[in-house]
């Protein structure tokens, strides 16, 4: 068996030379996003400027007592006291948002061994929409929480492997493919904070979680319309072959590699914690500490969140310029040195929020070009470590267990999101200075550990980093 999954999709032509099933995938996940990032850009405002400010919100919210009580215990909250609402929401960003990323580790495993990749998607959006529309009571908040949690765990390790099962081993177009499959995340991740921000801020709350509601429902018709055009299943494909799971022992090598990915993910969990804040503490920053005044309109400061997927338009194809020009020439970083590099850049950005908040009041309002000078670095790190880490995965997993895998990619986003939470619960109780220091600190010291990691582990995967391996 290859180390990835062999590609089998049905000869239906191209698009810009990559197979029309890519495109399907891309559309479906952009809407995904917008619905995913269009809830997310709205949900700690949405907490700390009302729903946990009402003095009856233990009855206005079903479990908000119960979660309260909880969270308060943690071994690692006790300490706080009794949470007032901007750590409270902090807190459960963090859970909320860790998760959205736990649960494709699930996911993985029910596509890899029961629902096949293309029916745990489906599954997935299903419960997705219909926990965006539950957003829209009050009193089942956190239900609909839950319904989100859950759908996103089928939905999003199966659609990245899915990418990778439209090419062979060895394509030298599957960097490329995923880096266009960046490109609709994040065209998903521009437009919902301008949608769905918008009518959240200006309109109603309940009207931007609506919106949400509906990109999903067009993402899963999406779904369902482009399947013919998507590869057949790592499950089918081993049913075909009658070979189960089962009777395919690991060997050395895939340890090895499987090792590497579970030392790597460890790592990522420090990025994904500092680089989650955007939709944390930085949106706080961007609502309460930017002044967004132009020509006498008012901007919503929810239209910060677009700022990162707008950079990733203007700048993904030319770092995608930059690798293939090294790699001719010999000199591309390993995936490994990439993702180093990229939480380095991730640690460097927040040395503009230093500088920003030096000496700084708590209600003054500083110039959006902050934020901007921020989102420039923060963006130019998560292109060296997101999508290179999602093709990092489907190129070294062994392939009867790639979605599995996948979700052990996004399990480090679980740990990292909920480190996102806590981090939070420090930010009223420490100068905004002292708090972006650690965040400089943490991104730099995961991207020294990664990239004394890289060497012994480029020893392990070898020719698997470029998709030429056998299992």
């Amino acid at each position: 068996m290859t180390a990835t999954a062999t590609a089998s999709t049905p000869q239906t032509g191209t698009i810009l030379g990559h197979p029309k099933g890519l495109f399907v995938l891309f559309f479906t996940e952009m809407w995904e996003r917008f619905s995913y990032y269009g809830m997310r850009s709205l949900l700690v405002l949405y907490m700390v400027n009302y729903l946990f400010v009402h003095p009856d919100v233990g009855q206005r919210v079903l479990g908000f007592t119960a979660v309260k009580a909880f969270i308060e215990n943690l071994p690692w909250v006790k300490s706080l006291g009794p949470l007032a609402a901007q750590p409270l929401s902090s807190q459960i960003y963090g859970l909320y948002t860790g998760f959205v990323y736990f649960t494709p580790f699930l996911g993985g495993m029910l596509a890899d061994r029961v629902l096949g990749q293309r029916k745990t998607v489906i599954l997935g959006a299903i419960l997705m929409a219909i926990g965006h529309f539950l957003m829209a009571s009050e009193h089942l908040f956190f239900l609909a929480l839950m319904f989100l949690i859950a759908g996103n765990g089928a939905f999003k390790p199966n659609i990245s492997t899915q990418v990778g099962l439209l090419y062979p081993p060895g394509d030298p177009r599957r960097d490329g493919a995923f880096t266009i499959f960046y490109m609709g995340i994040n065209l998903g991740a521009f437009f919902s904070p301008l949608v769905c921000g918008t009518l959240g801020q200006k309109v109603g709350w309940h009207y931007g979680f609506a919106a949400a509601g509906v990109g999903m429902v067009i993402g899963l018709c999406l779904s369902l319309w482009g399947n013919k055009h998507l590869a057949p299943d790592v499950l089918s494909q081993r049913k075909a072959a009658q070979k189960t799971a089962v009777k395919e022992k690991m060997t050395a090598n895939e340890w090895q590699r499987v090792l590497v990915l579970i030392l790597v993910c460890t790592l990522n969990i420090v990025f994904w914690g500092v680089y989650e804040q955007q939709g944390n503490v930085m949106q706080l920053w961007a609502d309460k500490n930017t002044n967004w005044h132009f020509f006498g309109w008012e901007m919503p400061s929810t239209w910060y969140q677009a700022f990162n997927p707008l950079m990733i338009f203007a700048f993904a194809p030319l770092l995608s310029m930059v690798w293939v020009k090294q790699a001719k020439g010999g000199k591309e970083p390993s995936s490994v040195t990439k993702m180093g590099f990229g939480c380095l850049l991730l640690g460097i950005s927040y040395i503009v929020m230093i500088v920003a908040s030096r000496g700084m009041a708590p209600e003054v309002r500083r110039s959006v070009l902050w934020l901007v000078g921020t989102t420039v670095i923060i963006t130019l790190g998560e292109l060296y470590l997101s999508p290179v880490g999602l093709s990092f995965v489907t190129k070294i997993a062994p392939a009867r267990m790639v979605s599995m895998l996948m979700g052990v990619w996004f399990l480090a986003n679980f740990f990292g999101n909920y480190l996102t939470g806590y981090l939070g619960t420090f930010w009223e109780k420490i100068p905004h200075e002292q708090f972006f220091y650690l965040m400089t600190a943490l991104g730099l010291g995961a991207g020294i550990a990664m990239l004394i990691l890289s060497r012994p582990a480029n020893g392990v995967i070898g020719a698997h980093d470029r998709g030429e391996g056998g299992a």
